[in-house]
């Protein structure tokens, strides 16, 4: 894709091989860009789909493959002092980004009968703060004029309901908003600012039963895949998407609600 080669990207979240961070990461190395990841396995750990100790490590050894450079640091996006250190080992390491993608994403099942406010803090310390502060962070250090990209990863909130997941819909749906307003902020920079929402994305939690119940609802007649999303990432970090900034796009292979 036009202008990426030679660029430089922090994705964060990106340590499952079956993950959309770690497609993302992939795509845009075979187009030469060059990657830094974060990673946090004690949260994968806990999930169902769960994650394998080198996966991480499998991940950079397929984009140093690709003939770029790569570096990756385990990091805990929920703490604020976090946000500042990775920042600097991300510029002493690869320069200051071209493209940030916020991709990294805390998310637990509930609902108002049993929300708490330590729940809520958890899902806003990486969905909305260290998306905001890493945004912040990429806004403040590119350079006027150079061109800029930052690309975070929404859910559709506003596309429909998303019952016993209150708290990740509120945080997640913060992103939209912030989105726009961002995107005004640092356009004077020609920085771009976009989400995509990815919609239901076979990434490993899909159960065979959960994908059978999907399925009809997909009018192309397939489930959406980490591919996808990692494709319309990458076009809207090139060259060719510098007049796209403040859109939430929705790809979901015209998914039914």
């Amino acid at each position: 894709m036009k202008g990426l080669l030679g660029k430089t990207a922090l994705v964060t979240g990106a340590s499952r091989r079956q993950g959309i961070g770690a497609a993302i990461c992939r795509k845009l190395a075979a187009e030469g860009v060059n990657l830094f990841f974060t990673y946090w396995t004690p949260y994968d750990q806990s999930m169902p789909w769960g994650i394998s100790s080198e996966e991480p490590e499998h991940l950079e050894q397929t984009i140093l493959q690709l003939g770029v450079q790569c570096a990756k640091q385990e990091c805990d996006l929920s703490q604020p002092e976090n946000i500042k250190s990775l920042w600097r080992q991300v510029t002493d390491t690869i320069g200051t980004p071209d493209i940030l993608v916020n991709n990294a994403t805390y998310s637990t099942n509930g609902t108002y009968a049993d929300i708490t406010a330590s729940e809520l803090d958890r899902h806003y310390a990486v969905n909305i703060r260290a998306t905001l502060l890493l945004s912040a962070h990429f806004g403040r250090d590119c350079p006027d004029q150079r061109g800029g990209r930052i690309i975070s990863l929404t859910s559709g909130q506003f596309q429909g309901p998303m019952p016993n997941e209150i708290a990740y819909v509120a945080t997640k749906g913060a992103i939209d908003a912030m989105t726009i307003s961002l995107a005004a902020e640092m356009a004077p920079k020609q920085i771009t600012v976009n989400a995509v929402n990815p919609g239901p994305n076979d990434t490993g939690w899909m159960n065979p039963e959960l994908k059978e119940e999907l399925l009809p609802r997909f009018p192309m007649g397939r489930v959406g895949t980490p591919d996808d999303t990692a494709n319309l990432v990458a076009f809207l970090a090139s060259e060719d998407a510098a007049w796209i900034t403040g859109q939430i796009i929705h790809s979901e292979g015209g998914f039914l609600r």
